[in-house]
Order: structure tokens, then C-alpha cells, then sequence
């Protein structure tokens, strides 16, 4: 991941684009697939490291999954609720906290297996307590570093209880995490959120025939009752809006830019860049809007806008938008006025500390932004030079860069900017096409 790249600031972008398949969408088909009866089909998956290594766990689990060729559909069999088999190696999650937040939930219920999952260095400094701390309490057992906060993680599976659990941060992983360790737990579980995230998992979980409500007391509140086999399906992976969020920002702060981003996942716990963009005043419009397997799907068409408002983020919102923070922190600089992100303490366990990064990265363009302990402070109208920057090993910080860039005087160095390829594989040879 030491790749540099040069990225040579003014010209615009125009272009028509498909951005890869969503990321959450792609894990979660590979799990309940995995765990279903029968076969599904899965098309549009994001062919990118995270994904790729829950594909690897599952694999280990014993589930038969074919060697996953880029954008070429495939075929998984599950192997049922109760049909993982003990793994005779660890499992290495790599850098996807997807992918280890959900297996703990998953394989905690596995009564009479055992389970050791680990992450690379970045993987093993995020917190997986918010996780592990809802699923003891239904009786699993579950050890790590740090008072069972850190990976490696141990897993010694146990029939575990339903009951209500809250959880303390509107978070889809924690959620997903005990949904699954529901399926298979005596009794419901109702999980309750004190703010909607996103629903990817739920969605997929009625898909697949899982006795699942969704009640709207006390901020968000899902109930799955066990007791009912899930069947194979049809999946259409769409295009994941955090990907698209780039090309949305580049062709609204890029001087002359035409862009449409065909097949984009609109689903309302995803949205929260529209509604940013709305407040900034930003020039696009959504087309082709149709369903496919529950989620709702559109093209997106941005143009440059002439004007651009500052912006406030904070409070419910931020579930809905916690990916796009990186290339909306871009976005402020060149916005009239100061811009405010506010109640974003989760970024600062990401795949790296987002907050300090941003920060520090976007000051060696001559950005003016002011760090806080929960947000950041962006003052607007920046006339960015060119500089030396670096991903810090971050894939969405690689990607700020690259349209941070492009705004800059001159020619500017991304180190290690093929970070992009966690979630973006493609990203530099799409950049390409539109300038």
C-alpha cells in the first residue's frame, strides 16, 4: 500500500461512470447467502479487500463460495443456521471491521465451536467492546485485549438469550452484529437504537424470510424472532452511494463539471450527502429512480454549482453520512463561510483517526481548519497549492486527496494512495476517464 500518485490540479471532470457495488450490501449477501438454505445469486459485488475477506472467513467456515472473479455474477450454497464447521485456522478479517463486528455476532451463538479472529495493526486497535459488551449479555462468551475490546478476538459459542438490548450509538454494525446472534437465540431480540443507521441488514433479513419487525418506540426498535429457516435469493448489489459521494463532490467544487453516476444505492438510511448537498446549494438531480430487491436505485447527474453555502452536520444525521465526512471536509473548504462538523467522535475510530487526518492532511494545501474533540471547524473560500500528502493508509482519505488535488495549484503527491483499493478499486482509472 506505498504507492504514490501525481494528481495534476485544474481541468474538470465530465463523464458517465458506474461506481462499484455498495460495500455493506456486499457483505451481508455473502453472510446471510452463507447461512441461508439452498443457493443464491449474487450479482454486482464489489470485488474489493473487505468484502473479499469475509468471502476468505466464510470460506473457513466451511462455506463453499467460488473464487470470486471481478464483475461476473456467482453462485454460493448455504449451509444452513447451524452448518459452519469449527475453522482449523484463525480467521483474518484483514482491515474490515464489517466484516470481524458481524462474524462475532454470527458465531457467537455456535454452541460447542470455537473461533479466534484477527485484523491487521489497524484492525486490531478498533474498539470491538460496543459488540462484544450486547452479545454477553444474551450469554455468549466472547475474549479479546483490552477487557475483550480488542482483537484478536476469542470466541467460545454458547446458546444464547433473547431480551431487549440498547445500544449506546446509532451504529449498523453493533446492530447487524445482534441481529444475527438473534437467529439463532432462544427467544426474540429486540434491539433498540437511539437513532436510525442503516438498514441494509434488516432489509436483507425479510428478504431471505428471517420473522423480522421494525417498531418505531424509543428512537428505532427491531425485533427477530428465531425459529424460521432463511432461503437462498437473487441479490443485485447496487452502487454504493459512499463511492458515488466523491464524484458528487468533485463535480460540484470542480470549476465545469458534468458528471452522471449511473445505478446508485438511494436507500434513506444512505442519503445524508443529499442532504448536505441540498443545504450547500449543490446543482444535480437524481433519474431512473426503481426498486431491486428492496433497495431503491437512481442515476445521479451533478453539474458545477456556481455558489456554494457553508454547512452545519451534526446530531441524527451523521449515521447516515459517516462515510462521506472525509470528502465533505474537501467540500467545506471551497464553500462561502465556516462550516461546522459536529457530534463525529466515531470517526475517530475508523480505519484511522478521520478527524486528525483530514485535518492535518487538507493544512498542507493551505486549508484553515480547526480540529475539536468531536468534529472539525472549516473555514471556506481556501485557494489551495499543491503539496506532498499521504493517506495515512486510509481508503476514503485517499480519495478526498485525489479531488483535494485536483483543486490545487500545480501537481500534488498522494503517498500511499492505493488505499483506494479497500473499497474503490477502480477509483484512479475512473479519475482518468472524467478529467
Amino acid at each position: 500500500m506505498n504507492k504514490s500518485r501525481i494528481v495534476k490540479g485544474g481541468g474538470n471532470l465530465q463523464g458517465e461512470i458506474k461506481v462499484p457495488g455498495d460495500k455493506s450490501i456486499s457483505h451481508r449477501s455473502l453472510i446471510l447467502a452463507s447461512i441461508a438454505e439452498g443457493a443464491s445469486y449474487i450479482k454486482g459485488f464489489l470485488y474489493s479487500e473487505d468484502p473479499l475477506s469475509t468471502a476468505n472467513c466464510l470460506r473457513n467456515l466451511g462455506v463453499k463460495i467460488p473464487k470470486i472473479v471481478k464483475d461476473e455474477s456467482f453462485e454460493i450454497k448455504g449451509v444452513g443456521l447451524d452448518g459452519f464447521s469449527e475453522p482449523k485456522e484463525i480467521l483474518d478479517c484483514g482491515n474490515s471491521g464489517t466484516t470481524m463486528r458481524l462474524l462475532i455476532g454470527l458465531l457467537a451463538g455456535k454452541k460447542g465451536k470455537n473461533f479466534i479472529l484477527k485484523g491487521d495493526n489497524s484492525l486490531s486497535e478498533r474498539p470491538m467492546g460496543r459488540v462484544c459488551k450486547p452479545l454477553r449479555l444474551m450469554g455468549g462468551k466472547i475474549f479479546g485485549r483490552e477487557n475483550g475490546n480488542k482483537a484478536p478476538i476469542s470466541i467460545m459459542g454458547e446458546k444464547l438469550k433473547g431480551g431487549v438490548i440498547g445500544t449506546p450509538v446509532a451504529s449498523a454494525q453493533v446492530k447487524s452484529a445482534i441481529l444475527l446472534a438473534g437467529l439463532t437465540a432462544s427467544g426474540s431480540t429486540s434491539v433498540i437504537e437511539p437513532a436510525s443507521s442503516r438498514d441494509h441488514t434488516e432489509r436483507m433479513l425479510k428478504a431471505f424470510g428471517a420473522k423480522i419487525e421494525i417498531r418505531g418506540e424509543l428512537g428505532r426498535n427491531i425485533v427477530i424472532n428465531p425459529g424460521r429457516d432463511l432461503a437462498g435469493q437473487e441479490i443485485l448489489i447496487p452502487g454504493d452511494i459512499s463511492s458515488a459521494a466523491f464524484w458528487m463532490i468533485a463535480g460540484s467544487i470542480i470549476p465545469n463539471s458534468n458528471i452522471k453516476i449511473k445505478n446508485v444505492g438511494l436507500n434513506p438510511t444512505r442519503t445524508g450527502i443529499l442532504d448536505v448537498m441540498d443545504s450547500m446549494g449543490c446543482n444535480y438531480e437524481i433519474k431512473e429512480k426503481r426498486l431491486i430487491a428492496g433497495e431503491p436505485i437512481g442515476d445521479i447527474n451533478v453539474k458545477t454549482a456556481s455558489h456554494l453555502n457553508s454547512f452545519i452536520i451534526e446530531g441524527d444525521i451523521l449515521p447516515k453520512l459517516i462515510d462521506e465526512i472525509p470528502i465533505l471536509t474537501v467540500a467545506a473548504c471551497f464553500c462561502q463561510g465556516i462550516s461546522y462538523i459536529k457530534d463525529a467522535a466515531e470517526l475517530r475510530v475508523k480505519e484511522t483517526d478521520r478527524l486528525k487526518v483530514m485535518a492535518r492532511q487538507l493544512r498542507k494545501f493551505g486549508a484553515n481548519i480547526e480540529e475539536k474533540e468531536d468534529g472539525l471547524i472549516i473555514k471556506g473560500d481556501s485557494k489551495f497549492v499543491s503539496a506532498e500528502v499521504d493517506s495515512e493508509t486510509d481508503h476514503r482519505v485517499s480519495m478526498s486527496l485525489a479531488i483535494a488535488s485536483i483543486m490545487a495549484k500545480g501537481s500534488s503527491t498522494i503517498n500511499r494512495a492505493d488505499a483506494s483499493n479497500v473499497s474503490y478499486p477502480n477509483f484512479w482509472n475512473d479519475l482518468e476517464l472524467l478529467l
